[in-house]
């Protein structure tokens, strides 16, 4: 992070509300239950079953380990209204400026901008770190992330038809994209 990781105030309508860099220690409990609240109530992750604390610390480790942040909007009494990271779009050498990204927010606080405030870090930590695409792949069906992304510049790249099958029922993934002017000047290998 920029700063050298210092947490950010930001200036909007969500008085109280700071971007720190969540740590395991911290906020792996928070996150996971905002995770597993998305799981088995909505389509916002491909997912069946929760998941286990275990789980937490593995992904905490490759997020580091790949040099990705994570992002959290905490209250002023340090509670995570919700989180943001990103992490590798595919696994092969030739997408290393191509990221995908995720942003999460606690059922209790949706509708309140607390993605738009993560979502926008996201693009500023992707700039910073000379990527070039993020890729967003989102349900068909979540309307509003769609219409935060398409209010942030992200465009329509494509949908993949019955991607998923959940709630009885087909489910249709949008991909979105945004393009930065980031790497100055990018290099193969």
């Amino acid at each position: 992070m920029d700063d050298a990781g210092a947490d950010l105030e930001l200036d909007s309508g969500l008085a109280g509300t700071t971007i720190v860099s969540c740590t395991f220690e911290e906020h792996a409990t928070a996150i996971l239950a905002i995770l597993n609240e998305a799981i088995l109530n909505s389509t916002a992750l491909y997912d069946y079953q929760p998941r286990p604390l275990s789980t937490m610390r593995g992904w905490f480790d490759a997020k580091r380990q790949g040099d990705f942040p994570v992002l959290g909007a905490v209250d002023g009494r340090g509670v995570l209204r919700g989180f943001a990271s990103y992490g590798p779009f595919r696994a092969f050498p030739a997408y290393k400026y191509t990221v995908e990204h995720s942003v999460y927010v606690d059922k209790a606080h949706r509708g309140a901008g607390v993605g738009r405030l993560l979502l926008t870090r996201v693009i500023h930590e992707a700039r910073l770190q000379e990527k070039h695409v993020l890729v967003g792949a989102i349900d068909h069906a979540n309307a509003p992330s769609i219409a935060l992304h398409r209010s942030l510049g992200f465009t329509h790249a494509g949908t993949v038809q019955h991607a998923g099958f959940k709630f009885g029922h087909w489910l249709d993934l949008d991909l979105y994209q945004l393009i930065l002017p980031t790497p100055v000047a990018p290099q193969d290998g």
